[in-house]
Formats: C-alpha cells, structure tokens, sequence
C-alpha cells in the first residue's frame, strides 16, 4: 500500500511495490495521505515516486470486472482522483522508476515535472491496443499536457516510449540513470518547495480549467462499461 514520508520541505508519496493499480482501497489510501500533505500552510513540495519495476500500470481492471455494479462510481474517483493532483497547491514531481501505464501515464501527467528512468521502463498509453476509449476528461488531460504530436502518437498509435524517447517528445523533462531518479525528482522538489500555496493552486485550476472541468463533470455513467473490460 502506499506511504508517506517527508524529508525537509519534500513529502515523498510511495505508490507501492506492485502493479499499483487503482483499486479503489488504494485510492482511498493515496487520498488520506494528500489530506496529510495538504494540511499544513508551511512550504513544501511532493515527489510521487514507487517501488520496484512498476510505478503504476493503470486502472484496476480485474476488479472493475468483478464488480461492474460499481463502475459509474470507480470511473468517478478516478477521475477525482487525476483532478485532485492536477490542481495540488504546490509543485509535484513524479519519480518514473519504472513502468507508468494507461491511468498511470495520467497520473505521471498530472504532476508539473516528471524525471523517468533513461535505461529501462516504459512510458505508454495502451487504450487503443486493448479496446478501450479515453473518457472525455482524460483526453482532455493528456491533451492539456502533452503537445498536439506527443499526445496523438502516444494516444493513437499505444506507442512504448522508453525514457529517452519520451524526453525527445516532452513526455518528461528528465530522462536520467536509475540511481538518479528520486534524488533528481526530490531536489527539483526542493527547488520549488517556497511556491506552494493558494496562488500556486490558483494558478494551475486556471491553467488546467477545461481539463479539470471534464474530470469534475463526467462521471462513470457516460461512458459504456464493458469498454474498460479486459
């Protein structure tokens, strides 16, 4: 499950050391440990980084298949929870160590710098290699984070990109040794630790406002269920 550790200014949120999937325990337990960092009014940063190979591989399909009563629901806290790191009031830097996949590529984008491992792991959105449509909201997400060439490659063509393809596409703004990742992510963290604040979160809800409008506003039940079957 995942954890939370602070070291000065920088809150450090583990993913896990599995697939890190969204299942919906898992999200509940990544949003009480925002609440934790979004508590205080001191300066402060996020690095959002996991253990092992994977750092998130996407939706929680097995169990959305288990549980397809509750699909309107699940679709609606997972977009709750992109808009939710989007619109953070402080900077978030995403520590790719390994894989980030689908809903986990969209996690990734929703930090304001991602630092990717350059030797091994891949980048990918795989929606169209397995049949399943972006909802409104998440197209608008990678498209608001992506430029019109990256986002209509990784989104049409489910292309793999390894970390120094995606530094070439702007994917991620750093493509660095496996031993460099987090200790990267965390001075970038540091470096911008004294912006946080309400016009920090300002800023980025005017910045992100169409994207963050269509996550807020859609909801599992616009979207067919069986789309999201593997």
């Amino acid at each position: 499950m995942p954890t939370l550790d602070r070291h000065d200014a920088v809150f450090v949120l583990d993913l896990g050391a599995s697939d890190n999937r969204f299942h919906p325990d898992w999200m509940t337990s990544i949003n009480a440990l925002l609440d934790e960092v979004e508590k205080g009014d001191e300066p402060c940063a996020l690095v959002t980084t996991a253990t092992g190979k994977i750092w998130s591989n996407g939706l929680d399909l097995e169990w959305l298949g288990e549980h397809p009563e509750q699909f309107a629901t699940y679709i609606t806290a997972v977009h709750a929870l992109l808009a939710r790191f989007l619109s953070l009031p402080m900077v978030t830097v995403a520590a790719l160590q390994g894989h980030t996949f689908a809903a986990g590529a969209m996690l990734s984008l929703c930090h304001d710098l991602r630092v990717m491992r350059a030797d091994r792991g891949y980048w990918c959105l795989p929606e169209a290699d397995i049949n399943i449509p972006f909802s409104v909201g998440m197209s608008a997400l990678i498209q608001s984070r992506l430029t019109p060439p990256a986002a209509h490659e990784a989104m049409v063509t489910a292309r793999r990109f390894g970390g120094l393809d995606a530094y070439a596409k702007q994917i991620v703004d750093e493509a660095v040794t496996e031993p460099e990742v987090r200790a990267r992510a965390m001075a970038l963290a540091q470096q911008h630790a004294a912006k946080a604040g309400p016009a920090l979160r300002t800023i980025k809800t005017r910045m992100y406002a169409d994207a963050l409008a269509k996550l807020r506003a859609e909801d599992g039940s616009v979207a067919e269920p069986q789309l999201f079957r593997a």
